[in-house]
């Protein structure tokens, strides 16, 4: 699957509005509307999306409608479709539904875990434990990938700095569980470019180098980009980002603010680094959203002030059709 995802490309930017930016607005997009939006993206270029998470229903009403969204996802030849499980049940459906990757959240905070998931660190270990096994037991073409995400790694809100032996023992656990990759997540906003080439370097002596290859940053204090420019440096090839910079953690206070993907995309274009994505499709996609949640803030420096004058993007060869 992550072949299939970053085959001709520099970096992977994998958009996780329709997951993370959906479950911090309290309006409910319509599923016609998400699709509307997915296939945007997709002929923009965007090779992995995070569609949904198979959370009841009663929790998050906005992603009620993940199956069919998945459904919808699976249309289109050679995108990677990913969900959010919380638990072995959501796991469960998740690969009854044909997802490509899953991403189980294990907050490193534990006080965060039992806000988040109302689990402990040893519960949410025993589900991964189970989950890497019932991915194992996929037949071939329908196994996913499986990503263990650390939340809270680079600090929480209610608990503040994480103890370095606690994100190693993590670490080593979920490797023996036989997760596919362990995700680092900035939950907070609390990440800075030195602490992130620090705790890519501290997991990766844990886990090695080809599990750690993906961050999912914030840009709630203003060092999204910067965050980038550091996982960069350490070889990070994946990046989380959402349309328009929506989302959050609704467990997390004042966690608001995704990297927003289409000022990800410009800089990693103006370096010279291949997306894949046609940034002018891509910021064209915005209209779906806007539309779909009127009156919903949405942020972006290249959507406000444009790209500069001779602008030339690594990417130039498509605008990919919708499937």
């Amino acid at each position: 699957m992550r072949h299939m995802a970053t085959e001709g490309i520099d970096i992977l930017v994998s958009e996780v509005g329709p997951r993370d930016g959906l479950q911090n607005v309290h309006q409910v997009m319509p599923t016609a509307a998400k699709t509307r939006w997915i296939d945007a993206l997709v002929a923009a270029g965007v090779r992995e999306i995070e569609v949904g998470s198979f959370v009841p229903a009663r929790l998050l009403p906005q992603l009620a409608d993940t199956a069919a969204v998945v459904a919808h996802a699976l249309t289109h030849p050679g995108l990677a479709v990913a969900v959010l499980v919380p638990n072995v049940r959501g796991a469960a459906d998740a690969i009854a539904a044909g997802a490509h990757k899953l991403t189980l959240p294990l907050s490193v905070s534990e006080t965060h875990s039992l806000a988040n998931l109302r689990q402990t660190h040893e519960q949410v270990l025993a589900a991964a434990r189970t989950i890497a096994a019932m991915c194992a037991d996929a037949p071939g073409p329908l196994r996913p990938h499986f990503e263990v995400s650390l939340s809270t790694v680079f600090g929480c809100t209610l608990e503040g700095p994480i103890a370095d032996d606690t994100i190693r023992r993590l670490s080593a656990a979920l490797m023996d569980a036989g997760c596919d990759e362990i995700g680092l997540s900035d939950t907070t906003g609390y990440a800075t470019p030195d602490a992130v080439v620090r705790i890519v370097e501290l997991v990766r002596a844990v886990a090695g180098r080809d599990a750690v290859h993906g961050l999912h940053l914030h840009n709630t204090r203003g060092l999204g980009l910067a965050n980038v420019m550091a996982g960069l440096s350490v070889g990070i090839t994946t990046f989380d980002a959402s349309s328009g910079g929506l989302g959050g953690c609704p467990f997390a206070p004042g966690a608001s603010g995704n990297i927003v993907t289409e000022d990800l995309v410009f800089m990693l274009e103006a370096m010279g680094k291949r997306t894949g994505i046609n940034l002018a499709a891509l910021l064209a996609s915005r209209e779906h959203l806007t539309a779909a949640l009127p009156g919903e803030p949405v942020y972006g420096f290249i959507a406000d002030a444009g790209v500069p004058k001779g602008f030339v993007p690594a990417t130039t060869d498509q605008i990919r059709s919708v499937g």
